[in-house]
């Protein structure tokens, strides 16, 4: 257990940062692997039937618990997908070329936000920092490292969901009531959802492409625990800000 000390009277202790598509691009190579994915698959169905898409993703949503989410798990959804959309006849060279799509997009150069390095380092002489980010071990590793910031965080957290469950854990380690921590994440599903319903506070960051999956959510607009901010030069001013409605609420 890691307990944070009060520093200077916050009523906000800890301010979480996610990964993908907060302090780094990561969807964008994702929509990239789609397209070309349907350009192998349009040599067997008609691309104008949009079952496709919608197929791609309710395998990958049925596959999240057995190969969790990523680049790798998607690689896989993808030939399953293609296997049953074909029925079985899409050749092992094509299946190649699918497999070869899920290597690119594990390769991928790593670029950070524009902004991102300077607002963490900002709100990190202030408030304790830790990163919280979701996907494939390996690959999440390689993009921190790759990324460079790693040396702004206290600690980093790679988990394999995002839930309420997750966040309290977290928590709990640094001996840290809900009341007491920020987060800031690009998805109100799993950045800012699950944040709010354990009693904390969100600053959303929406990415200009989010994938369906992470769409869903049951966030109220207005929530006063939560702030909408365009971009990450406006973050520190949001985490004031709501360290001073958390210390208003007795938080």
């Amino acid at each position: 257990m890691k307990s944070i000390g009060t520093r200077d009277g916050h009523a906000i202790q800890l301010v979480g940062f996610d990964g993908d598509d907060t302090l780094w691009k990561s969807e964008d190579y994702y929509r990239t692997a789609e397209a070309e994915f349907e350009a192998v698959l349009g040599h067997y169905i008609d691309l104008r039937d949009q079952r496709m898409q919608q197929h791609l993703l309710a395998v990958e949503r049925r596959n999240l618990k057995i190969f969790g989410y990523g680049a790798k798990g998607m690689t896989l959804s993808m030939i399953e997908t293609a296997i049953e959309l074909t029925d079985a006849r899409i050749s092992a060279r094509d299946i190649q070329k699918v497999l070869e799509i899920g290597r690119a997009t594990l390769q991928h150069p790593v670029e950070v936000i524009a902004g991102v390095r300077e607002a963490v380092a900002e709100i990190a002489r202030e408030f304790e920092v830790v990163l919280i980010t979701k996907g494939d071990l390996f690959h999440q590793e390689q993009k921190i490292a790759q990324s460079g910031l790693s040396d702004l965080f206290r600690r980093i957290e790679v988990v394999s969901e995002k839930d309420p469950q997750t966040y309290a854990r977290v928590l709990a380690e640094f001996d840290l009531p809900a009341r007491r921590f920020a987060m800031i994440g690009n998805s109100l599903r799993s950045d800012i959802e699950p944040v709010l319903a354990l009693g904390g506070w969100g600053i959303h960051t929406p990415y200009h492409v989010t994938w369906a999956h992470e769409s869903e959510h049951g966030v109220a607009a207005g929530d006063p625990r939560l702030r909408e901010v365009p971009a990450a030069s406006g973050w520190p001013a949001a985490v004031h800000a709501l360290d001073l409605a958390a210390g208003a609420s007795g938080g």
